[in-house]
């Protein structure tokens, strides 16, 4: 992949001081994600068919949903305009593209690290992290 594939290549300093923000925008995707799943599940009962529907068309199909549905996909812009990948909500992953000597790789990190730790390959993903030079070393995966 080519630096010109992504928005911004970050330092690790650069990304560290984004974590703040990026905490809290975790939490309300995690809270939002949480109430949805709720009153999905809740919809289910009474309306099997929600089993092969996707979370736009349940969203389209039930507009009390909709509140926690934007909240949600606010939060994923407002980390993509940063340059930043959201792996996964529940776990509160997110990568930062970053130039590893001239090849271009993701910083990792978890919500609930106070900085970053790890960075892995573009392929390898979080069970591929490796520690950070200086980083504080407490778990990896």
């Amino acid at each position: 992949m080519s630096n010109q594939s992504f928005q911004k290549l970050f330092s690790p300093d650069e990304a560290n001081e984004l974590i703040p923000r990026l905490e809290l925008l975790i939490r309300e995707m995690q809270v939002a994600l949480k109430t949805l799943r709720s009153r999905v599940a809740a919809l289910a009962v009474n309306d099997d068919r929600l089993v092969n529907l996707t979370l736009p068309q349940i969203i389209e199909r039930y507009p009390e949903l909709r509140g926690p549905g934007e909240a949600m996909a606010e939060a994923v812009s407002q980390i993509e305009s940063l340059g930043c990948f959201l792996k996964d909500v529940d776990q509160g992953l997110v990568d930062f593209p970053f130039d590893n000597g001239g090849e271009v790789a993701f910083l990792c990190w978890q919500s609930g690290e106070p900085s970053l730790i790890a960075w892995h390959s573009i392929e390898g993903g979080f069970s591929g992290r490796q520690p950070l030079p200086g980083a504080a070393k407490p778990y990896l995966n």
